[in-house]
C-alpha cells in the first residue's frame, strides 16, 4: 500500500520569494477561491502568482482550518474566511475586493477557477483599467495538463533522515516538484522531507531501490511531467547539476541523459576497488547489450542521476521487468536498448565522502549486479550467452574423447580420468546447445 503525503512548507515560499523575478507594479493583487478538492492546484496556482511579483488574497469556504487554508497562509497568501459553504460569484468577488481595498491594494485580479492557468502577461494590460476588481485572463491554450510540471525531482529514499531535508532544499530551487519515495524507513526520512517542501510518497514496508523507482516513474507519469530527474537520497548528487542535465536533454532531445562519473568533466573520489567493481560491471553490461566497439558504450552504467524525458516516463512506468533490487538501474538500461532509446552522459561530480554513502555491501551489491546482467543476458541473447559456449564445450568434449581414445589404442589402459572429462565437457555442451535452441525459439514466438 502506498500513502502519500502532499506539503507545501514555508521553505518554499521563502526560496520563491528570494528567486523570484516579479513583474507586477506594487500594490496588484491576486484573489482565488479555495475548496476541499483544489488544494494542489491552488498552490500551484500561489507560487505562480507569487513568481509574478503578486500578493495573493485566498478566499476560504466553509471550515477556515481546512489543509488548503493552512497551506496557503504558510506560503503566505493573505486568508479571507468565509463562514458558508457556497457564495455566488460576485459575493465571492466582493469579499475578495473588500479584503484587498483594506490592505490598501491599487487593484485586484480574480481568478476562481484556477484548473486554468492565468495569462499574466495579458491580464498585466488590463490593470491600467478605473476598475479596482478585474477577471484575470486566461491562457488560450490551458488545457487538461496545463497544471503538468516540467521538471520533477524524484528521490528514492531509505533511512536517509540524516541527509534528506539538504537534498530536498537543494533540488527545490531547480523543480517543479520534489517528489521523494521513502521506502519504509523506520527512521524520520518521510517527516524530513515533507518539512522540507517536498511531496511524500510512503512504501508501508521496504520493498527495494527497483520498487521505489518504479513508484517514482508512474507519480510523474501521473502528473503528466515533462522531465523526471532522479538523484540519491544520500547526498552524493549534487542537485545544481540538474538544470545542465535537463538542458543537455532539451538539446540532444534523448529518452535518457545519465550523469556520468567518468564522462567529460565527470569525477568521483570513488574508492580504487569500487572503480575497479565499476569498470567490471560496466563492461559485462554494455557486453549484454550486443556492443562491442568501447566508443558506443555508456561510460557509466551504475549512476543512479538520470533524466527522463516523457516518452522513457510512460514506457517505465508500466514496465514489469523492472526489478526491486539494486540492479533496477541495469534493467533500466536494458530498457531503453530494447525500446531504442537516444542514451546521452553528462560529465558530473559522485560524492562518496557523505556519510552512509551506500546502505548495501559494495561486493554484495556486485555479484546481485553481475547476476543480473548474467540473467538478462541468457533471456535476450540465448545463442551468444548458451549456444556458442555449448558448441565450443562440445568441441572440446569431441577434443578430450579423441585424446581417450588414442591413449586406450597405443597403451591398451583405459584412461577413466579422460573419459569422465570427455563425458562433462561433451554432455554440458549438447545440454547448452539445446537449451540456447529452445529460449531462442520461445523468445522468437514471444516477440511475434
Amino acid at each position: 500500500m502506498v500513502v502519500i503525503r502532499r506539503t507545501m512548507s514555508e521553505n518554499v515560499y521563502e526560496q520563491n520569494q528570494s528567486s523570484s523575478a516579479a513583474t507586477a507594479e506594487p500594490g496588484h493583487a491576486v484573489g482565488f477561491v479555495a475548496t476541499e478538492k483544489n488544494t494542489e492546484a491552488l498552490l500551484r496556482a500561489i507560487l505562480r502568482a507569487q513568481e509574478r511579483g503578486y500578493d495573493v488574497f485566498v478566499a476560504t469556504l466553509g471550515e477556515s482550518d481546512g489543509e488548503s487554508t493552512r497551506f496557503a497562509k504558510q506560503l503566505g497568501a493573505k486568508v479571507v474566511p468565509l463562514r458558508t459553504d457556497e457564495l455566488a460569484p460576485e459575493t465571492l468577488r466582493r469579499c475578495l475586493s473588500v479584503a484587498a481595498e483594506e490592505a490598501d491594494f491599487s487593484s485586484l485580479l480574480i481568478h476562481p477557477d484556477i484548473e486554468k492557468r492565468i495569462d499574466y502577461d495579458r491580464s498585466a494590460e488590463l490593470l491600467d483599467s478605473e476598475d479596482f476588481c478585474i477577471d484575470a485572463a486566461i491562457k488560450a491554450e490551458a488545457s487538461s495538463d496545463a497544471l503538468a510540471p516540467e521538471i520533477v525531482v524524484g528521490i528514492p529514499a531509505y533511512n536517509e533522515e540524516q541527509t534528506i531535508a539538504s537534498v530536498v532544499e537543494k533540488s527545490l530551487p531547480v523543480a517543479d516538484e520534489v517528489l521523494v519515495v521513502d521506502d519504509g524507513s523506520q527512521d524520520e526520512t518521510a517527516t524530513l522531507a515533507a518539512a522540507a517542501g517536498a511531496t511524500v510518497i510512503e512504501h508501508e514496508t521496504n520493498s527495494g531501490y527497483g520498487a521505489a523507482l518504479q513508484t517514482t516513474f508512474e507519480e510523474a507519469h501521473t502528473r503528466n511531467a515533462d522531465r523526471l530527474v532522479v538523484i540519491d537520497a544520500d547526498g552524493q548528487h549534487d542537485p545544481t547539476d540538474i538544470p545542465r542535465i535537463v538542458e543537455a536533454q532539451k538539446e540532444s532531445e534523448s529518452e535518457l541523459v545519465i550523469g556520468s562519473r567518468f564522462a567529460d568533466d565527470g569525477d568521483t573520489d570513488a574508492p580504487l576497488y569500487r572503480r575497479f567493481g565499476l569498470t567490471i560491471v560496466n563492461l559485462l553490461t554494455n557486453l549484454s547489450f550486443g556492443v562491442i566497439r568501447p566508443r558506443s558504450w555508456v561510460s557509466d552504467t551504475q549512476s543512479g542521476f538520470r533524466a527522463y524525458n516523457q516518452r522513457a516516463i510512460e514506457s517505465l512506468a508500466t514496465d514489469d521487468g523492472i526489478g526491486n533490487n539494486m540492479s533496477a538501474s541495469t534493467d533500466i538500461l536494458h530498457h531503453a536498448h530494447s525500446n531504442g532509446y537516444e542514451v546521452e552522459e553528462v560529465g558530473t561530480t559522485i560524492d562518496y565522502d557523505v556519510e552512509n554513502a551506500s546502505n548495501q555491501h559494495p561486493v554484495s551489491h556486485g555479484i546481485t549486479l553481475v547476476s543480473n546482467i548474467l540473467q538478462t543476458v541468457e533471456h535476450e541473447r540465448p545463442i551468444t550467452s548458451l549456444g556458442i559456449p555449448g558448441f565450443l564445450s562440445s568441441f572440446v568434449g569431441l577434443g578430450f574423447g579423441y585424446w581417450t581414445f588414442s591413449n586406450y589404442i597405443a597403451s591398451g589402459t583405459f584412461p577413466m580420468g579422460l573419459a569422465i572429462t570427455s563425458a562433462f565437457f561433451g554432455l554440458a555442451g549438447i545440454f547448452a546447445c539445446f537449451t540456447a535452441i529452445i529460449l531462442h525459439s520461445l523468445k522468437q514466438h514471444l516477440d511475434d
